[in-house]
């Protein structure tokens, strides 16, 4: 499992809000920012105009987000060492990602926090940027996407499945069983269709609608 290691102990009820991150905390995606912070601008429009085809038919739904998104990364960070990414991760999370916070999601997250609950960030997006983000912002823990890595350099493949959909769902609940948890109520907070399984497996899910605030998902 990716992320920060929690700060709660075991096997507590303490309630716990899981946050998508990309369009919930954010106003937008993070990860073609990041890669033009990685790359430049030069580079970076340049590889866009190449993987254009492939980013075309994804929106058509012709090809499946895994596949697309692998596809964009292997030709941005293919050959990049896993520590470079990290360090760039870092900078990138206090450079560039505080121009992109959503008001209406940071003050769910304050609000959940005040209360002593747990929050949990949950996102496709990578645990290079992601691990930083939530330290600054005081997760007890980042459940996300992590690019696979031999010899500490990185081919663009995702390690694993993309924590997108379906997956969420999943490795909320296998987090949930190996932290030994057994929460009062569960909350979640997501943005769009990738979120939907994580918003039906919790107590009380929400979800922005018109890029305006958080309604009760049902």
């Amino acid at each position: 499992m990716s992320g920060v290691p929690t700060s709660s102990a075991n096997m507590n009820n303490t309630p716990i809000a899981f946050f998508d991150f990309d369009g919930t905390l954010t106003t937008r995606d993070t990860l073609m920012p990041f890669l033009k912070f990685v790359v430049g601008k030069p580079k970076y429009y340049w590889n866009l105009l190449l993987v254009s085809p492939v980013l075309v038919g994804y929106f058509l739904k012709l090809v499946r987000n895994d596949i697309a998104k692998e596809t964009v990364l292997k030709r941005y960070l293919s050959g990049y060492s896993i520590n470079e990414l990290f360090s760039l991760g870092e900078r990138f999370s206090t450079e560039a990602i505080p121009a992109m916070w959503r008001s209406e999601g940071i003050q769910r997250l304050r609000w959940h926090q005040e209360q002593g609950h747990d929050c949990v960030l949950v996102s496709a997006s990578f645990d290079i940027w992601l691990k930083f983000v939530g330290e600054r912002l005081n997760i007890s823990h980042v459940i996300s996407s992590q690019l696979y890595v031999k010899s500490k350099r990185v081919d663009g493949h995702i390690k694993g499945l993309n924590c997108y959909g379906k997956e969420k769902a999943e490795r909320i609940k296998a987090w949930i069983k190996a932290e030994g948890r057994k929460p009062s109520v569960t909350y979640a907070y997501g943005d769009s269709s990738g979120d939907t399984e994580m918003l039906n497996i919790v107590d009380e899910g929400f979800i922005i609608k018109s890029r305006k605030d958080f309604i009760k998902y049902s």
